[in-house]
């Protein structure tokens, strides 16, 4: 069960990493010039061969974590901790590579919400 869990949060956290790339990364490298020539088709194109990685892991891991398939998790928990994944993620990869991007109160408010959402809904109500 545990092994499951871990596995499926792991490659959560590896589709996201792709995802988050995929969704802003051209952004990055239109900045640094190296595609700002590109047409959007092709910058599309870019994007979605990444998000072909981050599909190939997204989609074994919510297979893997899924208790109607053995795994530990709800549909509702999985789609929670992605969405708090995502945010992790995209907060890193904000700070790293796009240095102009400040964290302000407002988004760690956001953050202990996010938190808090998590929290609840792997609260056990059956009791």
């Amino acid at each position: 069960m545990w092994t499951s869990a871990l596995l499926t949060i792991g490659m959560l956290v590896i589709s996201n990493i792709f995802m988050t790339f995929a969704w802003y990364g051209h952004l990055k490298l239109q900045q640094s010039g190296y595609s700002s020539n590109w047409p959007l088709f092709a910058v599309i194109i870019f994007s979605w061969a990444i998000a072909l990685f981050e599909y190939s892991f997204q989609v074994p891991a919510n297979r893997i974590g899924f208790c109607g398939n053995g795994g530990p998790f709800t549909l509702m928990q999985l789609k929670v901790m992605q969405e708090a994944i995502t945010l992790i993620i995209f907060t890193i990869f904000t700070i790293v590579f796009f240095k102009g991007e400040a964290l302000h109160w407002n988004h760690f408010v956001a953050f202990v919400l996010l938190i808090a959402a998590v929290y609840f809904v792997f609260l056990d109500t059956s009791k």
